[in-house]
């Protein structure tokens, strides 16, 4: 078992144990007053596979458990989902001692987030990651949102968990794909915070050390959450990659996954960041290997000039500029703000 401590507006343990499904209510009875109500919010997906381990483990440890299932997928991160939420959790009539528990990959966490931090002006909630993705980056940090049409993580809040316990057993059951998802913001970590994260990157194979580079990643992130926790400087550097692959996200109806988006992202930023003489070729051609091993995309077939309109929603736009983060070297990055102009003329020419 690995555990690491975050201290930000709310301080919690990420707990990062094989087997640990079985043990969420007894982990969750250290944070949550038992006779409460646990109101467990997960995918069909995930419900299907999991489900039946967490309820009774919560049950065991004196909580009354309710679930509600919502179809898996990203167009379930919508406003139409997160009132069914609401309405569900009034028929079980929680209240502000009860909490949720998002049981599942980022679309659960990041709706069941956000329904715990506007749900009575706010309850306690805690993150069950299932996918490589949500355990490295997404249940950690107290970022919540739904999508609308205008695009993804518009609507949103700042609110922590209580409590993130992360079963790596359930990675088993994940496809490649949505396994390469975790992937690619593994490689972001390495790029922006640690080349020696990113140098065992590039070496493939990582499962046999799987807990280590979870318990690495998080506490990046635990690093500059307790400096930035409201994204209004450092903390901007984890959305390497992130402005240009929500954009892919969005203009392909996400038929590309957060992950293939991000993969896309940082590789058109690296070549934005070469144009630019940030770096050499050396560093793109680095990325592009690592990213490739894995079987994530590395070229963006779509339209440049859709892609750019999509990006000028993007929340880190400024007026006429835009914040954006470029790698010098894997594990130096910093945050550069480019007229809009100038930059959608560069992405022109990548």
């Amino acid at each position: 078992m690995k555990t690491v401590h975050v201290n930000a507006s709310v301080n919690y343990d990420i707990i990062i144990e094989k087997g640990s499904l079985n043990k969420v209510g007894a982990y969750a009875s250290s944070v949550f007053k038992r006779g409460s109500k646990a109101a467990v919010i997960t995918d069909d997906t995930v419900a299907s596979l999991y489900l039946d381990q967490v309820v009774p483990s919560l049950s065991a440890a004196g909580y009354t458990v309710a679930s509600y299932i919502f179809p898996h997928g990203e167009d379930s991160k919508s406003a139409e989902t997160l009132f069914r939420v609401y309405d569900f959790l009034i028929e079980e009539q929680l209240t502000r001692p009860d909490f949720i528990v998002a049981l599942g990959g980022g679309v659960v966490g990041d709706l069941a987030g956000y329904a715990a931090a506007t749900y009575l002006r706010g309850i306690r909630f805690m993150q069950v990651p299932t996918t490589f993705l949500a355990a490295v980056d997404s249940s950690v940090g107290g970022k919540t949102a739904i999508n609308i049409p205008a695009g993804k993580n518009l609507i949103g809040a700042f609110w922590q968990p209580s409590l993130v316990v992360c079963d790596t057993e359930t990675f088993k059951t994940l496809p490649a794909v949505t396994f390469a998802d975790g992937v690619a913001e593994t490689i972001k970590y390495g790029m922006i915070f640690s080349a020696p994260l990113f140098e065992r990157m590039e070496q493939g194979n990582i499962m046999p050390e799987i807990d280590e580079i979870i318990a690495h990643c998080v506490s990046i992130k635990r690093d500059v959450v307790e400096q930035d926790e409201h994204d209004n400087g450092l903390r901007m550097i984890l959305n390497y990659g992130h402005t240009l692959g929500h954009a892919i996200e969005k203009v392909t109806n996400h038929s590309v996954t957060h992950g293939q988006g991000v993969a896309m992202g940082m590789l058109l930023i690296a070549k934005l960041g070469e144009k630019l003489g940030y770096h050499s070729s050396a560093l793109t051609q680095r990325l592009e290997a690592c990213i490739r091993s894995y079987g994530l995309p590395t070229h963006y077939e779509g339209s440049v000039a859709e892609l750019g309109e999509a990006v000028l929603h993007d929340k880190k736009r400024s007026g006429s500029s835009i914040r954006l983060i470029f790698v010098k070297e894997p594990g130096s990055a910093e945050i550069i703000s480019l007229d809009v102009n100038q930059f959608l003329r560069l992405l022109r020419e990548v």
